[in-house]
């Protein structure tokens, strides 16, 4: 479909889901950043997003996950729900603490670095 890319569909399911601002829990738990990418690597999320969230290939394009602008509330649902061929992850299996520790970890890694930064891409 032209014009549908995977962030169309995350948009979409937030949307679709009254996910945003307003939806965030005034009582969400704080993250904890160390204990993060110990469950981010210890539940296997590195395999398709990369050790430090850069995103990579797998059965598609995983979407770079380092220092998203995500809310917790938005990345709580997706994680649950699971996209393409992404498990969902039920309470059962990593909780709203955990998660929150996850999304602090990726909200403290440096995101991508612009193009004119890196001397290879710019002869």
């Amino acid at each position: 479909m032209r014009g549908w890319n995977r962030k169309s569909g995350v948009v979409i399911a937030m949307s679709w889901l009254g996910i945003g601002a307003a939806a965030w829990p005034l009582d969400a738990p704080s993250g904890d950043a160390t204990n993060g990418k110990r469950l981010f690597l210890a539940n296997g999320c590195y395999e398709c997003h990369g050790r430090v969230g850069q995103g990579g290939y797998f059965n598609y394009p995983a979407p770079t996950l380092a220092h998203t602008a995500l809310p917790l509330e938005g990345f709580r649902v997706l994680v649950r729900m699971g996209l393409n061929d992404m498990p969902a992850y039920k309470e059962q299996v990593l909780s709203d603490q955990e998660l929150a520790d996850i999304h602090a970890f990726l909200r403290s890694l440096p995101g991508p670095r612009p193009m004119k930064d890196i001397p290879q891409l710019n002869p």
